[in-house]
């Protein structure tokens, strides 16, 4: 059975930091792509990041970029988020998610039916 499972969220003020984990079990993990996404109160689940099997490849969306760095470490079955110059806008419950396939492609890995497994999320409250 897989698990996908979320911590490292928690509530910041404007400008401060905080590191998502991702820990995931009972799949090979370096044979997917990961990703996490977010949904803001209201709004629809939206993708943040992704790094490929390798980890040699990441995207990123335009409001993350600069700020939030995605990361993993294969040996521990774990996938990172970095979340840096943090803002109120970026209060949302965060996901972590498993890639069908080995890589981020092109503005495909935006697509939620791409993602096999899912966690059950972790809240990031940004305040002012």
């Amino acid at each position: 059975q897989v698990q996908v499972v979320e911590s490292g969220g928690g509530s910041v003020q404007a400008g401060g930091s905080l590191r998502l984990s991702c820990t995931v079990s009972g799949l090979t993990f370096d044979d997917h792509a990961m990703s996490w996404f977010r949904q803001r109160q209201g709004t629809e689940r939206e993708a943040v990041s992704c790094i490929s099997y390798s980890g040699r490849s990441t995207e990123l969306r335009d409001a993350a970029k600069g700020r939030f760095t995605v990361s993993r470490d294969n040996a521990k079955n774990t996938l990172y988020m970095q979340m840096d110059s943090l803002k109120p806008e970026d209060t949302a419950i965060y996901y972590c998610a498993v890639h069908h396939d080995r890589l981020c492609v092109g503005s495909r890995w935006k697509q939620s039916p791409l993602y096999i497994h899912w966690g059950q999320g972790t809240q990031v409250t940004v305040s002012s």
